[in-house]
């Protein structure tokens, strides 16, 4: 077992999720998600755009189960329930990912069959699913599972550097409390304050991911077994 090639996929994985998560939210979706009255067929045509938004966050499903299942051998030598938690936590994220998906994909498609008619109302129910389900899954169990499980995986097993870990302990709670509070209207969605929140997540997901690609993990006790020289056909057990 290749314990640097395991954190170095995993730390790729990682960085794919921004890759692929940043452009599909800014910039594909935007046009469906800035005019929902495109539904109706006025205005331009989203199809490409969301389309490719679509795709890009297909790909992000797959990049963030990875970023669980990949690292699950060396992750389990520490906590084998913390090792399947971070796993649950994000099937869980990506779940509500994929409910974003199929909202924007009926957007369009009731676009494409004329079947909206002159209600613009339904683009917008369609916007506020996707906004809803994008506060749940990138928001609460991004921060459940990246901030506040993986990030204490890698705290207490040292695979990690302390003050790294540090701050995905805090920026997990900071980013799930920010997306609570929208739900319960206290901040604004998209606002300075959420804007603020979200940041402390991103620089540990980014730096957890580049730190991986580069060094890999610490040694650890962790580690203890792992990178075995494979052993010779036909030599004795």
């Amino acid at each position: 077992m290749d314990t640097r090639k395991i954190a170095s996929v995993t730390g790729w994985l990682m960085v794919v999720t921004f890759v692929t998560s940043i452009p599909a939210y800014f910039f594909c979706y935007a046009p469906a998600r800035n005019h929902p009255e495109y539904i109706t067929g006025a205005g331009a045509d989203p199809t490409t755009s969301v389309a490719l938004g679509a795709v890009l966050e297909l790909i992000l499903i797959i990049a963030n189960v990875g970023t669980a299942v990949v690292p699950y051998v060396v992750f389990r030598r520490y906590s084998e329930g913390l090792a399947l938690g971070y796993i649950a936590a994000r099937l869980l994220e990506a779940m509500f990912i994929g409910v974003g998906i199929i909202s924007m994909l009926t957007f369009l498609f009731m676009r494409q069959e004329g079947t909206a008619g002159n209600d613009a109302a339904l683009g917008q129910a369609f916007v506020a699913i996707y906004d809803r389900a994008f506060l749940v899954g990138p928001g609460v169990f991004a921060g459940v599972a990246n901030g506040m499980v993986l990030a204490y995986l890698m705290h207490r097993s040292g695979l990690m550097p302390r003050g790294l870990t540090k701050l995905g302990l805090l920026a997990g709670p900071v980013l799930a409390c920010s997306s609570i509070l929208i739900m319960f209207d206290v901040i604004e969605l998209g606002g300075t304050v959420q804007a603020l929140a979200t940041m402390p997540e991103f620089v540990w997901e980014l730096s957890f991911g580049i730190y991986l690609i580069v060094k890999g993990f610490k040694p650890s006790p962790v580690l203890a077994g792992l990178d075995r020289a494979p052993v010779a056909s036909g030599a004795s057990s």
